[in-house]
């Protein structure tokens, strides 16, 4: 009995052995494979594609040419199917009027909005030395009246249609705000016709200041423009400052901020707040205590994820969100 049991058990170690010897052949095999495998890229499903549109058939205005880096153009987020209210939106992501940030501040707020069955746009406005200021207020003005133009083309009430701005896209936005005009009537261009009017503003850690003259005689939106290497006359651009030009037509807004933003003071949104007060404006400021510059919709932060909430509770108090679908 003995000797029978130290062969079966002699036997299942042999088993046990090649079994394991099989296994690790396959898992070579596989990893083989995998090693060898290449991406292939595949059209995107079409609920996830999204459309861009120019914001003028041919060259934009201001200098520049068509090619893509001189072309503004909108690109249109959608609201899931039976959600849309009709009301839109037009996001300006920020970027010191150098650069973009298109996914913090742009894609990632649109899909924010569509959420909440409000139609959002992304702009991607002319920046850097060959699009100085004024010409990416130009691009705001004109993806206001655009959206407007075309609300039905994008099922959208032409009556609830804001601007939401991040950073130096929060000065564009404030800008095309206060500057607004009614559209001229008689232009020959259909969209010229429309209101660049935002029906509400959404301000956050807006640049409201970048353009504003130091001491020194310096200012932080030339700071910018020269680490390009370009010239820059700070004189030149302090005349665009939308804290000057608040009145009582300016829309209802509602201002985001931190207190120890290191790159723009929140002095610039405490003023802009209290002359909104003052001009009988409907306004709401949240001035949090902590929080780097670009944190977007909160970014990892527990506490600075809260501020879209608030905002959440202003857009139904305004009734930019509610719960009746567009026909």
């Amino acid at each position: 009995m003995t000797m029978t049991l130290i062969r079966r058990k002699a036997t299942m170690v042999k088993f046990g052995i090649t079994l394991a010897l099989c296994l690790s052949a396959v898992v070579q095999a596989q990893a083989s494979r995998a090693a060898e495998t290449t991406l292939t890229s595949a059209p995107t499903p079409g609920a996830l594609t999204n459309t861009s549109y120019r914001l003028w058939p041919d060259a934009a205005p201001g200098g520049g040419d068509a090619t893509a880096a001189s072309t503004p153009t909108l690109t249109v987020y959608r609201p899931f199917i039976a959600r849309p209210n009709g009301a839109a939106v037009v996001i300006a992501p920020g970027g010191a009027y150098i650069g973009l940030a298109s996914r913090l501040e742009g894609a990632e707020p649109a899909a924010w909005f569509t959420a909440r069955g409000v139609t959002a746009f992304v702009l991607t406005y002319r920046v850097g030395p060959k699009a100085m200021l004024p010409i990416p207020l130009t691009d705001g003005a004109r993806a206001m009246r655009f959206v407007r133009a075309h609300a039905g083309d994008f099922r959208v009430d032409p009556n609830r249609i804001g601007m939401m701005g991040f950073s130096a896209g929060g000065h564009l936005a404030a800008t095309t705000a206060v500057d607004a005009t009614p559209g001229e009537p008689q232009a020959e261009d259909p969209v010229e016709r429309a209101s660049s009017r935002p029906d509400f503003l959404v301000l956050v850690y807006p640049w409201l200041e970048g353009a504003q003259l130091r001491a020194d005689g310096g200012s932080s939106y030339c700071d910018f423009i020269q680490r390009l290497k370009a010239p820059c006359t700070p004189s030149q651009f302090s005349k665009f400052a939308p804290l000057a030009h608040v009145s009582a037509k300016t829309p209802p807004t509602f201002l985001f901020h931190t207190t120890n933003d290191e790159l723009v003071p929140v002095g610039g949104s405490t003023r802009f707040y209290q002359a909104l007060v003052d001009h009988g404006v409907p306004a709401e400021l949240h001035a949090f205590a902590d929080g780097r510059h670009g944190s977007g919709l909160g970014g990892g932060s527990p506490i600075l994820q809260t501020w879209p909430e608030l905002l959440d509770l202003w857009l139904w108090a305004r009734g930019v969100i509610d719960q009746t679908p567009a026909n």
